[in-house]
């Protein structure tokens, strides 16, 4: 049942609701939910990484801006929706994209800017870790970009304090602790299944590796302290509260739940933390996460092996491109439509264009294209350059077009995952799909069921996104039973009621999808040669 306006008021302000801000790539989201896990309200932050001195960052400044940003749209909204001043809330967690690497001194200075996961910069690093954990370390991993540091003997590291995710620096700020998510803590480095903390013989190694650098730190002496799903990571101190809220209303005190992951938010909010499931999050970039029964036979370098908030292994497929290159052709679009005079909103232009591809021929009508922005793992292209291609025999159809788009999206990931289904024969009893992708109805559903041959489902709270998700794992800390595991809380209280769409692979698209995968495969070479010819700014 839906609370009414006068309940909902008196929640709010007895404070029987929890917050969630999730710090994605191309936005940042707050979301307040009451005690029914409904969103009362939010705000949002848009930004974008920029690339600085040969690395994708984003600056401390603007984490902060957006921060303040996202509270404070969500806090107005309060006010507008409810006539109450926000001044405390039941819970708090913190999100963001995984891995990267935000080092500080003991003063709390940030030693060099923020490098996010998108670098491609810590290739050596990230195959001599895995050579000597015998444990696939990807180039995003936080370890892997430690390691690099290293590696350059960068100076900034013998004032190493600390080194944490964006999702572990908010929260210290916040609250002074440094604190993680299992979820998160296991893109920093690998997780001990069996204690639920970092690999205790893979730090070792480690600390034996770099022994003779002198440096005056061991590694979990720079790491934070790892914690699960429903367990307390800390309160928001004063200071904390008036970075959060400049205007001075909240109040400390305030419980915060461990930081995690986009990705450990993306299984919460599709309700894919149990063995057997698995959920894709589409965006900046594109990962699938399937839970596993059992651990891989063998190291591959194209799977990461993680875990779920509360500490299931999970076998992630990471492509780092997905959207970006389809959403700069949409401006594309909505640029020509503005100089032709009628301009069309963000939405109705996704719509019409994206629902051109279920009139396109089933392979793309033999166009091709790479949307790679940056380096892409799985494909072993360590840079950037979106490329289109066709031949002259090819179907050069608006429709044709976008399907080739979407197709290209989801390339990369088709190639990972046919690794855990076809190699590993790993078994998925159902995939979720989210993301802004799936805001167009069937389109984006239809595509990706086809591309992995299994059928796709989304559910009516797929919109919610990973904000929704941290915020459901801040209220789990303090209204879970004693007894309810995160997957019991999730399935009995959360998701009991949430309908969902399911679509099943089409044949058509299955075989299209399986000629255009065959031609994407053939024509890496061709991006090898962009990458080799074509200078980052576009001048060879």
């Amino acid at each position: 049942m839906i609370m009414s306006q006068v309940d909902l008021k008196d929640a709010i302000t007895k404070g029987e609701t929890s917050l969630g801000i999730e710090f994605g790539s191309t936005r940042i989201k707050a979301v307040l939910i009451d005690r029914r896990f409904e969103t009362i309200a939010s705000g949002s932050y848009e930004w974008e990484n920029r690339l600085k001195d040969g690395y994708w960052t984003y600056s401390q400044e603007d984490i902060i801006t957006g921060l303040q940003t996202a509270y404070r749209e969500m806090k107005q909204e309060v006010e507008q929706k409810y006539g109450v001043t926000l001044r405390t809330v039941g819970s708090i967690g913190f999100s963001a994209m995984m891995h990267g690497y935000m080092a500080f001194d003991n003063a709390g200075k940030l030693l060099v800017p923020f490098r996010t996961w998108r670098n491609a910069t810590t290739g050596p690093a990230a195959r001599e870790l895995t050579e000597l954990f015998q444990f696939n370390i990807p180039e995003r991993w936080t370890i892997a970009h430690l390691y690099q540091a290293i590696l350059n003997e960068e100076e900034h590291l013998p004032r190493l304090d600390y080194v944490t995710t964006l999702a572990g620096y908010i929260h210290w700020l916040l609250t002074g602790n440094k604190a993680i998510g299992i979820g998160d803590a296991s893109g920093i480095f690998p997780i001990d299944e069996a204690t639920h903390n970092y690999h205790p013989s893979m730090v070792k190694q480690f600390d034996e590796r770099i022994a003779g650098k002198g440096y005056p730190w061991k590694l979990e002496d720079v790491l934070s302290k790892v914690y699960l799903s429903g367990e307390q990571a800390g309160e928001l101190t004063e200071a904390g509260a008036r970075v959060l809220d400049p205007a001075g209303d909240l109040q400390a005190g305030i419980p915060l739940c461990p930081p995690e992951g986009d990705a450990g938010t993306g299984m919460v909010a599709t309700n894919s933390v149990k063995k057997r499931t698995g959920n894709i999050s589409v965006g900046t970039s594109v990962f699938a996460m399937i839970v596993l029964e059992k651990e891989l036979s063998k190291v591959y370098p194209e799977i990461d092996m993680v875990t779920t908030p509360d500490g299931s292994p999970v076998g992630m497929v990471h492509a780092n491109n997905c959207s970006s290159d389809l959403n700069a052709w949409v401006g594309l679009f909505r640029e020509f439509s503005e100089a032709m005079g009628f301009g069309a909103d963000s939405g109705k232009l996704f719509s019409v264009l994206l629902n051109k591809a279920l009139e396109a021929d089933p392979d793309g009508g033999g166009l091709l294209s790479y949307g790679y922005l940056s380096g892409e793992n799985i494909t072993g292209i360590d840079q950037g350059r979106p490329l289109f291609v066709r031949s002259p025999e090819s179907s050069f159809t608006l429709a044709n077009f976008m399907r080739t788009h979407l197709f290209t999206a989801f390339g990369a990931l088709k190639l990972g995952m046919d690794i855990l289904t076809e190699n590993e024969h790993v078994a998925i009893d159902s995939i979720l799909a989210h993301g802004g992708l799936f805001k167009t109805p069937v389109v984006g559903q239809k595509i990706l069921a086809g591309a992995l041959n299994v059928p796709i489902s989304v559910m009516s709270t797929a919109g919610e996104g990973g904000a929704w998700g941290m915020a459901l794992l801040a209220s789990y800390m303090i209204n879970k039973k004693q007894e309810d595991s995160l997957a019991d809380f999730l399935e009995q209280q959360v998701f009991q009621a949430v309908e969902g769409q399911e679509i099943a692979p089409d044949p058509a698209d299955v075989q299209g999808f399986q000629a255009f995968i065959k031609r994407y495969q053939a024509g890496l070479a061709i991006e090898q040669a962009a990458v080799d010819h074509l200078l980052e700014n576009g001048r060879g």
